[in-house]
């Protein structure tokens, strides 16, 4: 199973709010590479850690790709480069956020390179309430955890909220 978490909390000019960029980067998986398996809900999350930038839109998504885990992290960066993502300080306001979570289980560790599983995402409640949404049975390749469990031990304080379907399309015209 290969999981990519998908965030943003700025709007872009081609595309406007951040939900409606998350969205299009989805379309763009395809042309990387990645065939999109499954799509969780959309939530809205408080930035972690906390700070008074806007709250951010996220998923995760389920892809297969016969890519090798290094060409997914390299399709993954060239697709938030589209989008007008510059990499700068960690955890700063972004356009689009693309994260390599899980690789078939892998577990690699490198230097200044890839990490897998990722390693941030089990203290993240905007990461796992969206994996739970698509892989409630997987489990952390490292700790032997389910979603479930890991979601119990998220640390206190994060907000992440489902969007409701009719929120998340804004107004419509009768």
């Amino acid at each position: 199973m290969i999981l990519i978490a998908i965030g943003a909390n700025l709007p872009t000019v081609r595309h406007g709010a951040p939900i409606e960029a998350a969205r299009a980067s989805i379309g763009r998986f395809a042309d990387r590479g990645l065939e999109v398996v499954a799509c969780s809900r959309w939530f809205k999350s408080a930035p972690v850690p906390a700070s008074d930038q806007p709250w951010f839109v996220n998923a995760v998504a389920r892809v297969a790709t016969a890519l090798a885990p290094e060409a997914v992290l390299a399709s993954l960066h060239a697709i938030e480069a589209e989008f007008g993502r510059v990499r700068g300080a960690r955890d700063a306001a972004r356009v689009l956020d693309l994260d390599l979570l899980d690789y078939h289980g892998l577990r690699r560790a490198e230097p200044g390179g890839l990490i897998l599983p990722h390693p941030r995402m089990v203290a993240r409640a905007f990461v796992l309430l969206p994996l739970a949404d698509i892989a409630p049975g997987w489990r952390h390749p490292v700790s032997g955890h389910d979603v479930a469990t890991l979601i119990a031990r998220v640390p206190e304080g994060q907000i992440c909220l489902p969007i409701d379907e009719a929120e998340s399309r804004g107004p419509t015209s009768a």
